[in-house]
């Protein structure tokens, strides 16, 4: 992807503001995200001050990011990632996206784009001498079939000649842009064929419901016929029945091989039209074998030729939460009261010193990861600072990671480092470490 800047400073305006008509629209895309994910709508609300302003200026970039609380560097992250925002400015008329991808390309974008360079600016995101007009090459705008195309906003005009795009460039000029149609530019309805339906004429082949009309307006006309068809011609009558549907035939077996193979006996086929229930099933099956470490673990003689174990370890280490067949599970040895509650002892010579609560205690709930219970339990064990948890060496941090049954959560969120800095310099010195406030 190319490198995308902002624009010049010289054309960058000093402010920004939503007016009254976006700023409602802004506070219900900010009001359709939960609380503490609103930063989530930076993308509407961008695109909401391009519509405004034509393009995103910085002024606008900075005005949202602080009206949802973020680093201004995360909203210049994403306005200059997508490329559906302009971060220079366009035409005050019409921005033309002029779609370059193979489809269009081989239906003559190319003589598009020239039209373009003729009648606005030989190169892209430039204006024409009034600044009404600009224009550029984008990827795939999704309309391949009505190839070649162009987007004028949020407007798509379809099946263009380089004549019929110079006649719309002229009308938005001369400010009559709302007069030309979007769509299609030749005729077409739509995505249909441009020489016509050649499939699907009739609704006969695809609805059930026509069908069945037509047969019964049919069985309806015939009735009518034999009610009045003379009566010395009865056979006639019948003649008009429709013929009851015969069977279907089934695929011939002449040339199926005839051997002794059960693949090919008539007796074994599937599905079997007798059932057997479950508890026949069950009981005529042979229970796996128990797992056995040692079993494994011998050399086959047939194959290694030699009857001994095989070096090395008989099991390997796993994950706890690893899975393990039925058939090797062992039966559950009795554990006592700290085993089964896997959280260490408070006598453990790793617990961290705790301190008699002070006069002012520090939010704990400021570093990543420690809710309103976690802070409880800490305050519990007598940690009530930053600068505890800053001070946490290895195998503290591995105790209270395993009383709090984390699983090694504070070594992935790094609360020492959060501590550190919470304790070094409040909300201020966190921010200029991880660049985002607390949450």
């Amino acid at each position: 992807m190319s490198v995308r800047r902002l624009a010049e400073a010289s054309v960058q305006p000093a402010s920004f503001t939503f007016n009254k008509e976006n700023a409602a629209a802004a506070k219900q895309w900010i009001a359709k995200y939960p609380k503490g994910r609103e930063q989530s709508a930076i993308i509407p609300l961008l695109m909401l001050a391009q519509e405004q302003e034509g393009w995103v200026t910085k002024a606008a970039i900075e005005t949202i990011c602080d009206m949802l609380g973020m680093p201004r560097i995360r909203g210049l992250e994403v306005a200059t990632f997508y490329t559906q925002y302009q971060l220079n400015p366009v035409g005050t008329r019409a921005h033309i996206q002029v779609c370059g991808t193979t489809p269009c390309m081989l239906r003559g974008s190319e003589a598009l784009m020239d039209v373009c360079r003729s009648k606005i600016h030989h190169d892209q995101f430039h204006t024409n001498e009034k600044g009404t007009l600009s224009w550029e090459e984008v990827e795939c705008l999704g309309a391949c079939v009505n190839a070649p195309m162009v987007m004028i906003f949020k407007d798509t005009f379809e099946d263009l000649t380089p004549e019929r795009l110079a006649e719309i460039i002229d009308l938005y000029e001369a400010g009559k842009g709302a007069e030309v149609k979007p769509g299609p530019q030749n005729g077409r309805n739509g995505s249909e064929p441009a020489s016509g339906l050649t499939t699907l004429k009739s609704e006969k082949a695809i609805l059930k419901s026509t069908r069945d009309k037509e047969a019964k307006a049919a069985a309806k006309a015939a009735k009518e016929a034999a009610a009045s068809a003379p009566a010395a011609a009865p056979a006639a009558v019948v003649s008009q029945e429709p013929a009851a549907p015969s069977a279907p035939v089934g695929p011939s077996k002449t040339s199926k091989p005839k051997t002794d193979a059960p693949e090919t006996s008539p007796a074994l086929t599937t599905p079997s039209p007798v059932k057997v229930s479950p508890a026949t099933e069950k009981a005529a099956s042979v229970r796996a074998p128990r797992h056995s470490a040692a079993n494994a673990n011998q050399a086959s003689p047939e194959v290694e030729g030699v009857s001994k174990p095989r070096s090395g370890p008989i099991t390997k280490a796993e994950p706890a939460a690893a899975f393990k067949s039925p058939e090797t599970k062992q039966p559950a040895a009795k554990a006592d009261a700290s085993s089964k509650t896997g959280k260490p002892s408070l006598e453990d010579k790793n617990r961290p010193a705790g301190i008699e609560r002070p006069a002012a205690v520090d939010d704990l709930k400021l570093i990543s990861g420690v809710g309103p219970k976690i802070e409880g339990t800490l305050h519990s064990l007598g940690i009530y600072t930053f600068a505890q948890v800053a001070s946490w060496k290895k195998a503290e941090r591995e105790w209270v990671d395993g009383y709090l049954n984390f699983r090694g959560r504070i070594e992935r969120d790094d609360w020492v480092k959060q501590a550190k800095a919470l304790a070094k310099g409040g909300v201020a010195e966190y921010i200029r470490v991880f660049g985002k406030k607390p949450v």
